[in-house]
C-alpha cells in the first residue's frame, strides 16, 4: 500500500507519499481500507518531531479515518467485511489501509457520507470525554470553547447546545465568529480585540464559565482560572500556547475549581474503547438524527498532505481538513 511517511522531521515538505508494507490485523483488530483521513494539530507536531507515536502504533500520521472493513483479525465479532466505518487511531490514518482495535471502530452515521465521517472520531471522542465525562457539563451551564471554529470547537458548540448548555467561543476573525454563531454559539469573543475574561464576566453577570475547553495551555492558564465560575472546571487538551505557566492557587481555591488535562493517543486500549462506547451511546443518535453534523472545510488528495498541513498551520480553515485516499 501507499502511506504518508516522515523520513525526517521538518516542515510540510517532510511528508512523503511512499510505498510501505500492508498492515496485518492482529488479535482483536480490524483491517480498514481507508477512504479518508483528517488532519489534526497532533499530526503537525508528529511531523515536526515533537509527538512520537506510542509504542506499537503505526509510524504514519493520522489519528482518525473512515473507510470500509477489509478483513477481520482473530477474535473479532460484531463487524463484517464491507461495513462502512470510522475509527479513532493511534496513528496510520494517512494511508490506504490501517489496522484498528475493534473497540475503536464506529459505524458511519445515517445521512453522513463515508468520506465526511473521517471528520468525526478524534473530535467527538475528545469533546465528549473532556467536556462531558470529565468536566460533567450540565444543562443550563456555560461552556467556553477556545478556538471555536476549529474541528474540536465546531463539535463542542453543537454537543453543548444539544444538551441545553450556553456556549461562549473565542476566535480570531469576524468570519470565524459568524460561523460559530451559525452552529449555535451564544457569546462571541474576538481574542485579537477583546479580553475573554472581561467578556465572559459581562455575559454571565460576573458568574463566569462553568466549563472551559482549552487548547492553548500555558498562555491562557491564569486567565482561564480567572474566567471560571465557582465550582468551575477547566479541561486542557492542548499546548499551542506553551507548556509552562504560573498559577495562583488562591484563586483556584477561592473558586473551588478543578483543572484536568488529558490526551487520547497514548491511553490504554480499554480506556479508548470505553470513550468510543460512550460516544456511540450518547453522540451517534444526535448524528443519526441530523441534530449534530461534522464541519468540513475542504478535502484534498491524501498524497497532497503537505498542502493540507500548510492550510491547518495558517489557521484560515473552519472545521476539519480531510485527506481523501486515491
Amino acid at each position: 500500500m501507499y502511506a504518508i511517511t516522515i523520513p525526517e522531521s521538518g516542515g510540510p515538505e517532510a511528508l512523503v507519499w511512499a510505498e510501505v508494507p500492508d498492515p496485518v490485523p492482529g488479535e482483536g483488530e480490524v483491517l480498514v481500507e481507508v477512504v479518508a483521513g483528517a488532519v489534526n494539530r497532533a499530526d503537525i507536531l508528529q511531523r515536526q518531531g515533537f509527538y512520537n507515536p506510542p509504542p506499537g502504533a503505526s509510524p504514519y500520521p493520522g489519528l482518525e479515518c473512515s473507510g470500509r472493513v477489509a478483513a477481520l483479525g482473530p477474535g473479532v465479532s460484531g463487524w463484517s467485511v464491507g461495513d462502512e466505518v470510522c475509527a479513532l487511531l493511534s496513528g496510520g490514518g494517512y494511508a490506504e489501509k490501517v489496522a484498528v482495535p475493534a473497540g475503536q471502530l464506529l459505524p458511519v452515521p445515517k445521512g453522513i457520507g463515508v468520506r465526511e465521517a473521517a471528520a468525526l472520531p478524534e473530535v467527538v471522542c475528545t469533546v465528549w470525554s473532556n467536556v462531558f465525562m470529565v468536566a460533567h457539563l450540565r444543562p443550563g451551564e456555560t461552556l467556553l470553547v477556545h478556538g471555536g471554529s476549529s474541528g474540536i470547537g465546531t463539535m463542542a458548540i453543537q454537543l453543548a447546545k444539544a444538551v441545553g448548555a450556553r456556549v461562549a467561543v473565542t476566535a480570531g476573525t469576524r468570519q470565524k465568529l459568524d460561523r460559530c454563531a451559525e452552529l449555535g454559539a451564544d457569546i462571541l469573543v474576538n481574542y485579537r480585540e477583546q479580553d475573554f475574561v472581561e467578556e465572559i464576566a459581562k455575559a454571565t453577570d460576573g458568574a463566569g464559565a462553568d466549563v472551559i475547553l482549552d487548547n492553548m495551555g500555558a498562555k491562557y492558564l491564569d486567565r482561564n482560572v480567572r474566567a471560571l465560575a465557582v465550582n468551575g472546571r477547566l479541561a486542557i487538551i492542548g499546548m499551542q500556547g506553551g507548556v509552562k505557566a504560573e498559577l495562583n492557587i488562591a484563586t483556584l481555591l477561592n473558586k473551588r475549581a478543578a483543572i484536568s488535562a488529558t490526551s487520547l493517543r497514548a491511553r490504554p486500549l480499554g480506556e479508548k474503547a470505553a470513550i468510543v462506547a460512550a460516544v456511540r451511546e450518547h453522540v451517534w443518535p444526535l448524528l443519526d438524527s441530523g441534530r449534530v453534523r461534522p464541519v468540513v472545510d475542504r478535502e484534498l488528495p491524501m498524497p497532497e498532505a503537505s498542502a493540507a498541513h500548510r492550510l491547518v498551520e495558517e489557521s484560515g480553515h473552519v472545521g476539519k481538513v480531510l485527506l481523501v485516499a486515491p
